[in-house]
């Protein structure tokens, strides 16, 4: 073999090898960020896990999930991943007031949908900070500023965690209005691991 074949198989060899590292270094990342409900942050981002709602272990053990928010000048951006769940299911996120029942203010962002493999990722961009609240000054209903500082996740199809034996006993499918044509499913993760009134988009500064 001459020395410049010699070179350019080591190179490809080398580039395989570092190809194969950073892919071990992504995976081990989102192992360790979903798993773990501690927060952390820096002066541009705040990372918090998502965690698995009432019931969702015993139907989907590995379920989990993790939120990165940066904030922007103007608005922030939330990037939301999930992993361990169905192939192929579809869920919806909401930006919530508790985050178990009853969730009180709630507010749809996004679809998040899995893959193949049970993970699904999303980007939204909006007000996810201490400053995020509804209000209603009259209309339909009314009531005063209320701030939302917990996230929430549900099942689009209120048949699926029925099927998969997330509600056991029961006789028929539950169905929530946490969806677009409000008739979705069960809330599958959450952030019960903040306090109700201190949940973890409280804790992000523009």
């Amino acid at each position: 073999m001459n020395f410049a074949k010699h070179l350019r198989r080591r190179a490809v060899t080398w580039a395989a090898a570092g190809a194969a590292a950073v892919a071990a270094a992504s995976a081990l990342s989102l192992t360790a960020a979903s798993a773990a409900p501690v927060t952390s942050s820096s002066s541009h981002s705040f990372t918090f896990a998502l965690m698995p709602s009432p019931g969702i272990k015993s139907c989907l053990p590995h379920a989990r999930g993790f939120v990165t928010i940066t904030p922007g000048s103007q608005n922030d951006l939330m990037e939301v991943t999930i992993s361990g769940m169905p192939s192929h299911a579809e869920f919806d996120l909401f930006v919530i007031q508790q985050p178990t029942k009853p969730f009180g203010v709630a507010w749809y962002q996004t679809d998040v949908d899995a893959d193949g493999h049970g993970v699904g990722h999303a980007s939204v961009r909006g007000i996810f900070d201490r400053e995020t609240f509804s209000v209603s000054t009259g209309g339909t209903t009314t009531f005063a500023p209320t701030h939302q500082f917990h996230l929430g996740l549900w099942f689009n199809d209120r048949n699926l965690p029925f099927n998969l034996g997330c509600e056991p006993g029961l006789q028929q499918a539950v169905q929530t209005p946490f969806n677009g044509e409000q008739n979705a499913g069960i809330q599958v993760l959450n952030t019960s691991n903040f306090p109700d009134d201190a949940g973890p988009l409280s804790h992000v500064h523009r």
